[in-house]
């Protein structure tokens, strides 16, 4: 990028002005890694001068691979008619949730496939049983909870209180994938379309639950889609505050039907940095930004750190829709902890709400 350019939009993102999507289009096609790191680590050392970086102790659930969406990106799912799909039993919920306390765990990410059988009723029992054991549940994503919609044929916001009552506490930002109802028709046609998404969530926010937000890119959208997801979350921000991070992270093509149809080559790590520090220059209004070891391996995530993330995300005890994908990586919360100190600094757990664990 020429020089002059690069220190306009610096001085202007770094006084506190807007990015306009031209400028982002600027950056993206013009703006070298160095450039792009300069901005976003000073935003985010702007948001959390104290050096810290958080991480949480949590375990993915996932109660069911059965789903009705199968999606081209999914490497995970199994149809209703495979007799290999699983829905896990109450005991098996039980067991899970009794050992993520044991190491410490504060939350469950409880999340599943879009069954076609289950009521909503199953899914508010589910809940109870769960919030007995006194565990955060961080569970739902904006799909699952549009598609109880439809079974139950409630309105969304009803389907919502519903699932507060029975005991979820906030919701994942899963299912977002690209907020572009092409790239979501040609990806995942079964599931909710881009406004569905913020539909959810936005009721979400208004009930009073926080919930995270995601972005998994390097498939089939292009520039202006990531963009569009952006701006989309940009927002509903605006309007709601209601996000407590942003997650991105590189399409795993493993093993997906996706890759069957369609020549992807795998994101880079050079590239996913490059989209990080895009994302925190972007995001203005979103305080937290997660590094995606899960994907990207431990190197990736500690560089990560001065690409504008300042979370190391989960310790992930259970992690398995990305591992069905073919890859398994794997940290503990001393590895983590290891990690954020030898990349300069201080590793504090956290609460799903970003409030610090004493």
């Amino acid at each position: 990028m020429q020089e002059n350019k690069f220190t306009t939009l610096s001085d202007k993102v770094l006084s506190g002005g807007r990015l306009s999507d031209d400028d982002f289009l600027v950056l993206h096609d013009d703006g070298d890694i160095h450039q792009l790191a300069f901005l976003a680590n000073a935003i985010k050392e702007k948001k959390h001068p104290e050096k810290i970086v958080t991480y949480v102790i949590d375990r993915n659930i996932n109660y069911t691979d059965i789903c009705v969406s199968a999606c081209k990106i999914c490497a995970f799912f199994k149809a209703p008619e495979d007799k290999e799909g699983y829905l896990l039993t109450k005991d098996e919920l039980a067991r899970k949730i009794q050992e993520t306390q044991d190491l410490g765990g504060t939350q469950i990410l409880l999340q599943g496939g879009l069954h076609p059988d289950l009521p909503l009723e199953y899914y508010e029992d589910m809940l109870r049983f769960m919030k007995a054991t006194g565990i955060h549940i961080h569970g739902f994503s904006p799909p699952e909870i549009h598609h109880f919609a439809e079974i139950s044929t409630l309105p969304i916001v009803e389907v919502i209180k519903r699932l507060i009552a029975a005991g979820l506490d906030s919701i994942p930002g899963g299912g977002a994938e690209i907020l572009s109802d092409r790239v979501r028709e040609s990806t995942a046609p079964r599931k909710c379309n881009a406004d569905q998404w913020i539909e959810v969530m936005e009721e979400a926010h208004k009930l009073g639950l926080r919930t995270s937000a995601t972005m998994m890119f390097g498939h089939v959208e292009t520039v202006k889609e990531r963009l569009e997801h952006l701006r989309r979350l940009r927002e509903l921000q605006d309007r709601t505050q209601g996000f407590t991070a942003f997650i991105p992270w590189p399409f795993q093509p493993d093993h997906t039907a996706l890759i069957e149809q369609v020549d992807i080559e795998k994101t880079t790590g050079f590239g996913y940095l490059r989209m990080l520090a895009l994302s925190r220059i972007y995001l203005d209004n979103f305080e937290n930004v997660q590094a995606s070891w899960v994907t990207q391996g431990p190197k990736i995530a500690q560089l990560s750190l001065y690409f504008g993330a300042n979370d190391f995300g989960s310790t992930m005890i259970e992690e398995n829709v990305v591992a069905a994908a073919g890859i398994h990586f794997r940290l503990s919360e001393e590895e983590i902890r290891r990690l954020v100190v030898d990349a300069g600094f201080e590793p504090r757990q956290r609460l799903m709400d970003y409030s610090l664990v004493s």
